[in-house]
């Protein structure tokens, strides 16, 4: 049975940091993209950020670039998302995922086959 498990959400002050981290298990993602999504209340899930199967190549959306940081560790079956200078705006559930493929195809939303079931961000202003 595959799952991904997120923790690290909380809620934090405007400016401040926080570290998201994705297990997966019954899942080879070390051959996988994988992905982080948000979904924030009335607003439809948005793709934040990809990061290819090796590691190499990495997506954003805009509205995070320069603050967010994806990262993986293959041997861990990890994806980690390194939240910096948080801003209300960034209040919602973020969600984990495994894409179809080994590549993000170039953006941060790839074709998704499995999600977690999310972990909450709250940023105060």
């Amino acid at each position: 049975q595959v799952q991904l498990v997120e923790s690290g959400g909380d809620l934090v002050q405007a400016g401040g940091f926080l570290r998201l981290s994705c297990t997966a298990f019954g899942l080879a993602s070390r051959y996988l993209a994988m992905a982080w999504f948000r979904q924030a209340p009335g607003k439809e899930r948005e793709g934040v950020s990809c990061i290819d199967y090796s590691g190499v190549n990495t997506y954003y959306v805009d509205s995070v670039k320069g603050r967010f940081t994806v990262s993986r560790d293959n041997n861990k079956n990890t994806l980690s998302l390194q939240l910096n200078d948080l801003k209300p705006e960034d209040t919602a559930m973020y969600y984990c995922a495994a894409a179809f493929g080994s590549s993000c195809l170039g953006s941060p939303a790839p074709r998704i086959t499995h999600w977690g079931q999310g972990t909450q961000v709250t940023v105060s202003s």
